[in-house]
C-alpha cells in the first residue's frame, strides 16, 4: 500500500513539474507570437556590487551617483535625468547641449520586492513608477509594466479622467484609483512603497495602502478589459500586460519622463523571498 502511495505521489509530481514547465514554454512561445514584440537584452547590474542600508535594503540611488541606472532601452543614461540637491530629477529643460529624454531604469530584474522611495511633482506636472517591466524594442515602457501614477492631482488635467479618480496619484493607472486619495500639494514630498509578492501587488502612499489587487489573474484580465490597455484598443500592451514579468515572472523598475519636472530620492529595494 504504502509502494502504491508512493508510487502515485511521484507520478502526480512527475504531471505537475511538466504541466508547469508546458505552460512557462506557452507563456514565452505566446509573447513571441505577437508581432513587433522584440525583447531586448540590454546589461543588467549585479546586486552584489549595489550597498545595503540598515534594513537590508539595496540603495539604488543614494543622492549622489546613478550607478546602475540607463535610459529604458539605452545603455546610457538619458541627458534630461541628474542630480540635483541629492534629488534624482526629470528636467523638462536642463541646461545641457543637446537634451535627450526617455524613461529611466534600473538595470536589474526584480521579482518579489518593497521598492520604497519618496517623490513631489511640479505644478501641473505628471510622472510614474513602473515595476516588473520588459524592454521591447521600439515600444514604450508602459505597455508591458504596471504603473503607479505620479501626479499633481490638483492641477494636472489626468486627474479628472479615467474612471473614478484612477489616474490620480499612488493609483494602478487607468485601472484601481488610490483610496483613500492622501496625495500632496506639487512641490510637496510625498512617501511611497509599492510591494511585489507572487501575484499580489500593494501600493503605499504617505504611511497608508491605497491600493491593492492581483496580476496574472483572471480579475487582472478583467481590469485590463476595461482600461485603455484592453484588446481591442491596444492587443500589444492587452498580450504582455496580461503576462506581466514574462515567463520569469520578474522585471525592471523604471521612472517615467513624461516631459514635466519631477524629483526622486531615497529609492531602495528589499529582496523578498
Amino acid at each position: 500500500m504504502i509502494k502504491r502511495i508512493l508510487k502515485t505521489s511521484l507520478l502526480l509530481s512527475i504531471f505537475v513539474t511538466a504541466s508547469a514547465c508546458a505552460q512557462t514554454k506557452k507563456s514565452v512561445e505566446a509573447v513571441k507570437e505577437i508581432p513587433g514584440v522584440e525583447e531586448l537584452k540590454l546589461p543588467r547590474v549585479d546586486l552584489k556590487s549595489i550597498k545595503k542600508n540598515k534594513d537590508g535594503a539595496y540603495i539604488l540611488f543614494d543622492g549622489s551617483s546613478l550607478t546602475g541606472w540607463r535610459g529604458y532601452n539605452k545603455e546610457h543614461v538619458p541627458s534630461k535625468w541628474g542630480i540635483e540637491n541629492g534629488t534624482l530629477k526629470f528636467s523638462k529643460n536642463p541646461n545641457v547641449d543637446n537634451p535627450e529624454g526617455g524613461d529611466l531604469v534600473f538595470a536589474h530584474d526584480f521579482k518579489n520586492f518593497e521598492l520604497s522611495f519618496e517623490w513631489k511633482i511640479s505644478e501641473k506636472g505628471n510622472s510614474g513608477v513602473f515595476f516588473l517591466a520588459k524592454e521591447i524594442k521600439g515600444q514604450p515602457i508602459y505597455i508591458s509594466s504596471p504603473e503607479f501614477q505620479i501626479l499633481d492631482n490638483d492641477g494636472h488635467p489626468d486627474a479628472k479622467m479615467g474612471v473614478d479618480g484612477n489616474r490620480k496619484s499612488a493609483s494602478l493607472y487607468d485601472m484601481i484609483p488610490a483610496k483613500p486619495q492622501n496625495g500632496k500639494q506639487a512641490g510637496e514630498w510625498n512617501t511611497s512603497k509599492i510591494v511585489v509578492k507572487g501575484n499580489q501587488v500593494q501600493h503605499f502612499q504617505n504611511g497608508v495602502m491605497v491600493v491593492e489587487y492581483s496580476i496574472n489573474t483572471p480579475e487582472w484580465t478583467n481590469l485590463l478589459q476595461a482600461s485603455k490597455f484592453s484588446e481591442s484598443k491596444w492587443p500589444m500592451a492587452f498580450h504582455l500586460l496580461n503576462n506581466v514579468g514574462g515567463a520569469t515572472k520578474s522585471g525592471l523598475i523604471g521612472f517615467q519622463d513624461h516631459g514635466d519636472d519631477v524629483w526622486y530620492r531615497n529609492i531602495t529595494v528589499k529582496v523578498l523571498k
